[in-house]
């Protein structure tokens, strides 16, 4: 029988628990942002799995730079709103 390959979630999930020491070390308020930045990464792992990427983290930093990239232009839209009434 061949060997199979780990899934990109389960890579993430490696991934995850790699980083935890690191996560336990950040303030308290610091961790649930840490733990959102990964929900950005799962949110997008069925792009980062059809990217088959050499270095897993790196379909990691570019959805968590989609996601912030899609609040910082709501929040831009939703201050275009305000100063307009």
């Amino acid at each position: 029988m061949g060997r199979t390959n780990p899934t990109y979630r389960d890579q993430l999930s490696a991934i995850e628990d790699e980083w935890g020491a690191y996560r336990q070390a950040l303030r308290r308020q610091d961790q649930g942002i840490f733990d959102h930045l990964f929900v950005y990464a799962r949110d997008h792992a069925d792009a980062a799995w059809n990217l088959n990427h050499a270095d897993p983290l790196a379909p990691i930093w570019m959805a968590i730079a989609i996601e912030q990239d899609r609040r910082i232009t709501e929040l831009e839209a939703r201050i275009d709103d305000l100063t307009d009434e």
